[in-house]
């Protein structure tokens, strides 16, 4: 997969923000959470067990996201295909599971695996 950041010509992405929402996903835990009991896939980075229960807090990261335009140059149904956040020394990356919705899952990225200028929109 190419790992790029978009402009978002003529989106509104503060609206985007609004109506996009965190679900999960069970194959990037290793513990219980909101998004259900862990069903751990082999090839799936896993999620920091403190995230497993505050949702809250990841919400407010997609839409940090999407808001500074940390997006991919895919859309679909309205919404970016693949959003990054950076907190601290780790960039999740939020990808699109619902486009009608407009429901995300997420997981943390390795260095090698961040999008290129990432770290520009969070210095």
């Amino acid at each position: 997969m190419r790992r790029r950041i978009a402009k978002s010509i003529g989106r509104d992405l503060e609206a985007v923000a609004s109506a996009a929402t965190y679900v999960g996903s069970p194959e990037h835990k290793d513990a219980p959470s909101f998004a259900g009991q862990p069903q751990p896939r082999a090839d799936a980075s896993i999620c920091d067990r403190t995230l497993a229960s505050d949702r809250d807090r990841v919400q407010e990261w997609l839409a940090a996201g999407i808001r500074r335009g940390t997006v991919s140059e895919d859309w679909e149904g309205g919404f970016p295909r693949y959003v990054w956040y950076k907190e601290g020394e780790t960039v999740y990356e939020g990808r699109l599971v619902n486009r009608t919705q407009g429901w995300y899952k997420g997981f943390p990225l390795s260095r090698t695996e961040w999008p290129p200028g990432i770290e520009t929109f969070y210095g």
